[in-house]
């Protein structure tokens, strides 16, 4: 008996359900691979939509991920909470296949960072913290007990901003 393809077509209603996910999100564990072992590791960052519209962080010279994701840009992000009631499980989340790329710190982009994590002034201009955009590559969606989705980075891609600060 051929078992049932448990992964639904992509549509436009899991497309708007992946992008509220990523846009609300305001941290992501990130999986990347050690460099000197190459034993996969995880752990969170702050994250929000840079921009170009693709999902940014800010990290520091001194922590792992930052020394592993120059090393090797593949990354993993897991994005999407739980709710306070109800199966973990049955909440949406978003498991995302990027590429790391380090950008310049401009001032409209750390005008824009600033604007969602105001505490980061304190760092963000020191010099070992360094803007990261993700390159999606794919995802998958569980949008929710049976609602499980294959998606590509265009069906993530966000709009750049057009009212950021300058």
């Amino acid at each position: 008996m051929a078992e049932k393809n448990p992964i639904r077509k992509t549509d436009d209603a899991a497309r708007v359900q992946a992008r509220t996910v990523l846009t609300n999100a305001r941290f992501a564990a990130i999986a990347f691979a050690d460099p000197e072992s190459g034993v996969p590791a995880v752990t969170r960052i702050a994250l929000t939509i840079g921009l170009s519209g693709a999902p940014v962080t800010l990290i520091s010279d001194l922590s792992a991920h930052t020394r592993a994701l120059r090393a090797n840009p593949d990354c993993g992000l897991l994005v999407g909470e739980p709710g306070a009631k109800g199966d973990p499980l049955n909440h949406p989340r978003l498991s995302i296949s990027a590429r790391a790329k380090f950008l310049e710190k401009s001032e409209q982009a750390r005008n824009h960072y600033l604007t969602q994590y105001p505490r980061a002034k304190r760092y963000f201009d020191f010099g070992d913290f360094n803007l990261v955009q993700f390159i999606i590559r794919g995802a998958a969606l569980n949008g929710g007990f049976g609602r499980a989705y294959s998606l590509t980075g265009d069906d993530l891609a966000q709009p750049a901003c057009q009212a950021c600060p300058d």
